[in-house]
């Protein structure tokens, strides 16, 4: 059986689309926790923003831990309304369009070594937690409040109790916390 998990950077007051602001790409054990959960991965699952940023950024990278070589090769699947087949040219990436979305994940968590992350997409995030389809959150919270911007979780749309499962405290403060459904 596969696993979801999503995961995010973001602001004590729950902000998550204003990175520029706060987030600091050389701390080692943020860079520790993403290789953990990038090379965990059997496949990466994005929406249409989150996809249209990555694919401009991630296929000119370069590092000396292998993680810009290996995310690149990794299958991805972009959910998309928008998106049509010759917009998507990253290698590995396949269009879920409209309603194949859900079940396509859903056949996915069905197949061994299918585990699949969630990275941005908030939208499609809510989606999946909706659905009742995520099995571990992980969340980077960063000891800033922004008192504004998009915020990850909004107030109307579902109610989930979380289990703490690890939480590790960074020198920088950040709090890398992984929850999974109670």
């Amino acid at each position: 059986m596969g696993t979801v998990t999503i995961s995010f950077e973001m602001t004590l007051d729950g902000v998550f689309d204003q990175m520029e602001h706060w987030f600091d790409e050389n701390d080692p054990e943020l860079l520790r926790h993403s290789d953990e959960l990038v090379f965990g991965a059997d496949a990466v699952l994005l929406g249409r923003k989150s996809f249209e940023f990555f694919r401009e950024y991630w296929p000119a990278q370069t590092d000396d831990r292998g993680f810009a070589a290996h995310y690149n090769a990794l299958p991805k699947f972009v959910a998309s309304r928008t998106l049509r087949e010759p917009d998507v040219t990253w290698p590995n990436t396949t269009l879920l369009t409209g309603d194949t979305v859900l079940p396509e994940v859903r056949r996915m968590k069905t197949e061994p070594g299918g585990d699949i992350v969630v990275l941005g997409s908030a939208a499609l995030a809510g989606q999946l937690i909706a659905e009742g389809l995520v099995d571990e959150y992980r969340l980077m919270i960063e000891p800033i409040l922004l008192g504004g911007g998009k915020r990850l979780f909004p107030e109307d749309t579902w109610s989930r109790r979380l289990e703490l499962v690890s939480v590790t405290t960074a020198a920088t403060g950040v709090l890398m916390c992984t929850y999974r459904p109670a």
